[in-house]
């Protein structure tokens, strides 16, 4: 690649969209529910804890229904997965990644479209909404 003035200006514009992404609403709010995430005692027990079931767990799960405890270790890791999907911190946590991530799927869509309506962007979204067309599965859109 040839470096010239356009890539230098593209270049910078491409570092005042990083800033302006990194200083928005969107981005504060997703740090600060991560802080308070991490900070959260409860949080972190109920991590442990589903930790604790899932290295519990591993073991016996090649064996399936054959092994002795399959059943309740399973089950135990189940239980333990909705305490984490459940606590609202991380509810939260995940809502504001979901609206970031929202953004740079937009971004990365309408700069593609741009350039080529046949370009194909992996979104990493089942659910984004600019999906039109893909090449046949669910994680490209264009």
């Amino acid at each position: 690649m040839i470096y010239t003035e356009e890539v230098f200006a593209i270049e910078d514009q491409l570092n005042e969209l990083i800033e302006k992404i990194t200083e928005s609403y969107t981005m504060e709010k997703l740090i600060s529910s991560k802080i308070a995430m991490e900070a959260s005692e409860d949080v972190q027990s109920k991590i442990n804890s589903f930790s604790a079931a899932k290295r519990s767990f591993e073991p016996v799960e090649a064996y399936g229904k054959h092994a002795p405890d399959y059943q309740e270790k399973r089950r135990a890791v189940r239980q333990e997965k909705r305490r984490i999907d459940t606590d609202p911190l991380i509810m939260n946590f995940r809502r504001n990644e979901s609206d970031l991530q929202e953004i740079l799927d937009t971004i990365s869509y309408r700069l593609a479209q741009t350039v080529s309506p046949d370009i194909k962007i992996d979104a990493g979204n089942p659910f984004f909404e600019f999906a039109q067309r893909g090449c046949g599965g669910s994680c490209h859109v264009g």
